[in-house]
């Protein structure tokens, strides 16, 4: 039985996610990958303001491809997480409630994620295509120099997900990235 969640995500909401959970979700969501991070980073290591409001907000990790007429995005899947775990911490700390993405994450976000409630959903890799149905308006937010690594909005509906690693650590992942 899949979970329909509504974004934002509520501490409570995120209370009831337990690793291996089956989630829908509808909602707002923000969208980065390794250049977009690095850059957010890189302003919080110098105690400057984010171009982006992170408190609150749910992180996929993906730089879609152009949309075709009719459609909000081109295919949509997820990018490999472990990219990103230089710069979750950091994020984490700031408020960032929920990640999307594939693949295993380092034991500094793991533990960032249990102290802060946080939450990281498992995108299924390859099915692009499928994962771009549940996307239906998409905004530039920040950096749109970057291209398709620029930060979005992303407004879905039904996006499928699974709870890779909940908010107490439990995780379906076998092991920790290097």
């Amino acid at each position: 039985m899949k979970k329909k969640i509504h974004l934002p995500l509520t501490d409570e909401v995120i209370r009831t996610l337990k690793a291996g959970d089956s989630v829908l979700i509808t909602g707002s969501m923000l969208t980065g990958r390794d250049a977009a991070h690095k850059r957010l980073y890189e302003l919080i290591e110098a105690g400057k303001p984010l171009p982006v409001n992170i408190d609150g907000e749910v992180i996929y990790y993906v730089g879609p491809a152009p949309a075709k007429p009719g459609h909000a995005v081109g295919p949509a899947g997820p990018t490999s997480s472990y990219r990103m775990d230089k710069y979750a911490p950091a994020l984490l700390d700031r408020g960032l409630k929920g990640m999307i993405g594939k693949g295993k994450r380092n034991k500094e976000v793991v533990d960032a994620m249990i102290r802060n409630g946080c939450v990281y959903f498992a995108a299924i890799g390859g099915a692009a295509a499928l994962i771009s149905r549940s996307i239906k308006k998409i905004e530039t937010l920040a950096y749109d120099d970057l291209g398709t690594e620029a930060i979005y909005r992303f407004y879905v509906e039904d996006f499928p997900a699974i709870v890779a690693i909940d908010a107490d650590g439990n995780s379906i992942l076998v092991e920790s990235a290097p």
